[in-house]
């Protein structure tokens, strides 16, 4: 069955079902629902383990590492002030950033019809593996 990935992709992004955009894609902050509740899709099946994260904490670096430059070259405020203001900044905006990347992984996983439990084999002898 093909599935079209960019509306499919807006919709995660928006943390609404990937299938038909009406029906929330979480339960909770971070858990998927079971299925849609507007369309009956499973979604609950689909594992996105560790790229969310890794999502959210790139692109909070990527505001964060900047804006903490510029105030220390521009103001250069003491150091017990940034020691409290950039880590709670940059936590308060992973824990936003969280359930939208996990909405867009969900949502890609599912259009390329991705469960999150697929192995990659091993190649044997002759394989382009390893020799003995």
């Amino acid at each position: 069955m093909a599935r079209a990935l960019g509306p499919a992709l807006r919709n995660g992004l928006r943390r609404r079902c990937p299938a038909c955009g009406r029906g929330p894609l979480f339960a909770g902050y971070l858990r998927p629902v079971r299925s849609c509740g507007g369309c009956g899709e499973p979604l609950g099946h689909i594992r996105a383990d560790d790229f969310p994260p890794y999502i959210a904490i790139l692109v909070a670096g990527h505001v964060v590492v900047p804006l903490l430059l510029f105030a220390e070259q521009s103001w250069a405020p003491p150091l017990w002030l940034q020691a409290l203001v950039w880590p709670a900044l940059a936590l308060a905006l992973v824990a936003v950033l969280l359930p939208v990347a996990k909405g867009g992984v969900l949502a890609a996983m599912w259009a390329l019809g991705l469960t999150g439990e697929e192995r990659q084999e091993e190649p044997g002898p002759g394989q382009g593996g390893r020799g003995p």
